[in-house]
This record gives C-alpha cells, structure tokens and sequence, in this order.
C-alpha cells in the first residue's frame, strides 16, 4: 500500500466467493453418477464445496493438508479465568513440538504437517526455534480488561504476519488449512470479541475452556469479559482497533490468516472457540470470506455456538472433544478427505445424465501473494 498502512477495505474487493459455475457442475456430476440424491448426506455437500474451492470438476483429492496453530499468552489470565496457570502457554507448544499433545499426536496420525507460529508467548524468544518465533509481536498481550491488548503499532504487525503465514502456505501449494490456537487466556479474549459483534451479554458466551474450570473460576471469566466487552464497543466500528482493545496478538495475526487464505483461494477447517471469534471478526471485514471456510467440531464454548451461528456454519462433529489445539480440525479431516474422494472417484452412469462437465481449471485467476502488493 502506498502509505505504509493497512486498509482492511481492499480485502472486500480482493476475495471472491468460491465458483459457482464449478459448485453446479460438481452437482451436475453427482447427479450423473445414477446414486440416490443426498445419499451421502453432508459428504455430497462437502464435494460441492471442494469442487467450488478449488476451480475443477472432477475434485482433486486433499493430498496438501496443513495445521497452523497460533500461540500466545494473555495477560487476562493472570486473574484466575483458566485452569492453567497464566503464561503457562509456552509449556503447551514444547508439548505440540515434542509430539506429545492432542494435536501433535492426531496430526502424526493423519500424515499432516503440523506448524506453530508463536505470536505472543511469554518466554524470551530464544527458547523456542527460530521456525516458531520469528513472527513474534510481543512477549505476551496485556489484560484486555483494564487496557489494549495491543498498541495500534502491533496489531498491524500482527495481523500482517497472519496475512504472511498464509502465503507462506499457499506458496508453498498447501491445498487445505487446519486453524487452532496455543493459549492461555485466549477464550476469554474470544469470548469478548463474540460478545461485542453479536450484541450479547458476558454470560451467554463465558465458557468453560478447554481444561473444564469451576464456577469460581467461570465467574472470574465472565467478570472479565464483561469488563472487556466495555472496553470493546467504542472500538466496533473499526475491527483492527478492536482486535488491538482485546484481541490479543495471536487472534489479531488468526485474522489476517483467514483473510488472506480466502484471498489465495486456499479453504480452511476451523477448529474451535478462538478461531470462531477470528472469523467473526474477519466476517466483518470481508462478507465474502467465509465462504472458504467450514467449522470442524462444535467445542462446548457457547461462545463458538454463537459464532457459528452468526457465520451460518454448521460443524462437521460434535464428539464432545472440548481440547482446543488443532483437534477439532484434525478430526474433521478425514470426512473432507472422504468427500474430495467420493466426488472425485465415483464413476458417471452414461444412462444417468448428458451434460459433460466443464473443463477443469481455476475459475478466476490466483490474485497476487499479499493484500498489501496488490494494493
């Protein structure tokens, strides 16, 4: 951008709805393949997406798949609203990178590479590896409750370095997103956030958090979101400013992602509460946007269930996994995997239908690597 600054505006023009004329070839296909209609209930749904996403007819299977985390502390946290201690996220993401959490252990797996992007860990960076910390924005984000998670400064530098994970990924011909979060403290910030652009109070969306916490500790949680969502609305009106009042910078940078993602043409699965609350916020910005993505397992926090609402989104499980990290994504990954591969391999019935699909290419030429370029 010429002036140096970051216009939220241009993502409105730069993202485009997934293919419609690919989306009615793909159920012209299903139809021909003579199998009785909705017989695969959402997984028919599921192909029509992937084939609108992606540009083609037949589906090409998901053979690309990543898992991006975004991790951070929250400053919030240090008035007992988690059931783990606060700048406690750090030990989370060793546990991620040994192999040895939730996530980690489903993405091994699932044979999908597994990537984290500390954003605000309240560690000295030198802790980490270089490939985890090099888009750090600060050591930590301030109480959303009393002050700016951010400064205005940062919140860009956040919400850029988003935008930069996803081109990252689809330069690097990454086919399928799998969003999560590393954090403590961080459903309280998305609690805030839901609660202010869907108008409700601090108790319909105060959860229990991933580590289920008791009532003291969840009416902690409430009070501070409740203090938060004060200090939320007078920023409504402008989303960076309110991702900078109490966001935090691993929501504000989970933002720039999805935006960017949806730019690049490249879907994602988004795993729960926190990820929800970015999306509402990046809903905000670009109504287009989430069309590229889908919800992959209702969490438990009615904060996400408002989200989602808000969103029209429809999770793909609900199991009652309540972990956070990546999980939810990674189990919805294989119902994706088995929609692109019903759509793709089913053979057509020549008696079934006549109408050939179209040729297989994008529908709209890939926009260019970053927002920022191409305006």
């Amino acid at each position: 951008m010429s002036d140096g600054g970051l216009h939220l505006d241009d993502f409105g023009d730069l993202i485009e709805r997934p293919s419609a004329r690919f989306r009615r070839a793909a159920e012209e296909r299903r139809a021909r393949t003579g199998l009785p209609p909705k017989a695969f209930g959402r997984l028919d749904e599921l192909g029509v997406w992937l084939a609108a996403a992606q540009g083609r007819v037949p589906v090409a299977p998901v053979e690309r798949p990543r898992a991006v985390l975004f991790a951070g502390d929250h400053g919030v946290a240090s008035l007992g609203v988690s059931a783990r201690p606060a700048g406690g996220a750090t030990a989370l993401v060793r546990a991620v990178l040994d192999g040895a959490a939730p996530g980690a252990v489903l993405a091994r797996q699932a044979g999908v590479p597994l990537r984290v992007v500390d954003m605000a860990l309240d560690c000295p960076p030198e802790e980490l590896p270089d490939e985890v910390s090099r888009h750090r924005v600060r050591r930590g984000s301030e109480r959303l409750d009393v002050t700016d998670t951010l400064t205005g400064e940062e919140a860009e530098r956040a919400f850029r370095a988003g935008m930069a994970v996803a081109d990252e990924e689809a330069d690097a011909g990454t086919d399928l997103l799998l969003l999560g979060d590393v954090s403590v403290g961080g459903t309280t910030a998305a609690g805030v956030l839901i609660a202010a652009l869907c108008g409700t109070d601090a108790s319909v969306v105060t959860g229990r958090g991933g580590v289920r916490i008791d009532d003291l500790t969840w009416m902690r949680k409430c009070a501070a979101i409740r203090d938060g969502l004060r200090r939320a609305r007078p920023a409504l009106g402008d989303q960076l400013r309110l991702l900078a009042a109490v966001g935090g910078a691993d929501l504000t940078a989970m933002t720039g992602f999805l935006l960017q993602a949806a730019v690049r043409r490249t879907p994602v699965i988004l795993d729960g509460v926190v990820s929800a609350a970015a999306a509402l916020v990046a809903q905000r910005i670009a109504f287009r946007a989430p069309d590229w993505w889908l919800a992959g397992q209702v969490s438990g926090e009615p904060g996400q269930a408002k989200a989602l609402d808000r969103l029209a989104m429809d999770p793909l499980l609900d199991q009652g996994v309540t972990t956070g990290e990546g999980t939810g994504a990674l189990l919805a990954l294989p119902l994706v995997r088995a929609a692109a591969a019903l759509a793709a391999e089913l053979p057509e019935r020549p008696d079934a239908g006549t109408a050939p699909p179209p040729e297989s290419r994008p529908d709209v030429a890939e926009p260019s690597a970053a927002v920022a370029d191409a305006t």
